[in-house]
């Protein structure tokens, strides 16, 4: 008789794991969960390895964050999204500088603006040699 046993992944599997805010709560009320996931995972999926701590953005003071289970991570290798890596500087659970998380604007090359410039120019001697 054969029997099928069902294989366990050993812990030396690395998965790549991130620190991410998961949003709750109700509409125009929100309020979000610090969750430790795979990074495929996505937000709204609502799987997750481990609740880390809270955040409403709303209350001054309406962070709670396991500050011991976050530290552990991050020494194992677990990256922050980089709000939350914002919000661990200000709770100052690590240090370092802040990641600017806007997007960034995107600026016209040099070479296209001198480019426009003297097509811009052109015209106006044309117009000088038909009047003189």
């Amino acid at each position: 008789m054969l029997i099928l046993t069902k294989s366990v992944p050993s812990v030396s599997i690395f998965r790549m794991l991130k620190i991410r805010l998961q949003r709750t709560g109700r509409n125009q009320e929100k309020t979000f969960r610090l969750v430790l996931t795979e990074s495929k995972n996505s937000t709204k999926s609502g799987k997750f390895l481990e609740v880390l701590g809270n955040h409403d953005f709303r209350v001054k003071n309406g962070t709670k964050i396991n500050k011991e289970r976050v530290l552990y991570w991050m020494s194992k290798g677990v990256k922050a999204t980089p709000t939350v890596h914002n919000l661990f500087l200000s709770e100052k659970i690590i240090t370092g500088k802040k990641i600017n998380v806007l997007p960034k604007k995107t600026v016209p090359k040099k070479e296209e603006v001198k480019a426009e410039a003297p097509k811009a120019e052109a015209p106006k001697k044309e117009e000088e040699k038909a009047a003189a």
